[in-house]
């Protein structure tokens, strides 16, 4: 009788469990560049958070005074001034018109604005439009007026 081939070979030995660690290169750069990347979001939320902050104080604000025209005239001008330039702040009755018009999307008439420089400044619908306006105030619009 012959003897079989097979009987001469071993039993498969079975390798052990493959670590995980040390990782391959390959994910030590996905986690340096998802590290990066949340470092630069939490920057990026921070800075536009700190930008913010002005807009929301005005806000803020206007609750206080909702009735004072001539206080809601007095933060958007603070507004312009935070986030634009002194020079839109500071322009003729004309020109502050057309910059107010233009970052509150509210219709302002030379004449309500002329109004708030009265002695009588109590007027509770050019307040809710002045109020309106700091809701609204626009952040990053460019003034070419």
């Amino acid at each position: 009788m012959q003897a079989s081939p097979l009987d001469g070979l071993n039993d498969v030995i079975v390798p052990e469990q493959v670590a995980w660690w040390p990782l391959a290169p390959i994910w030590w750069f996905i986690i340096a560049a998802i590290a990066v990347a949340a470092i630069l979001l939490a920057i990026k939320l921070y800075r536009d958070n700190q930008f913010k902050k002005a807009k929301r104080y005005a806000i803020a604000q206007s609750e206080a005074v909702a009735n004072d025209s001539a206080q809601l005239h007095i933060l958007i001008k603070r507004l312009v001034l935070h986030y634009y330039s002194p020079e839109h702040a500071s322009a003729g009755t004309k020109e502050w018109c057309i910059t107010l018009n233009k970052l509150t999307e509210q219709h302002f008439s030379e004449k309500e604005l002329m109004s708030l420089y009265q002695a009588n400044t109590a007027q509770p619908e050019l307040a809710t439009k002045l109020k309106a306006g700091i809701k609204q105030f626009k952040l990053k619009e460019s003034l070419n007026v």
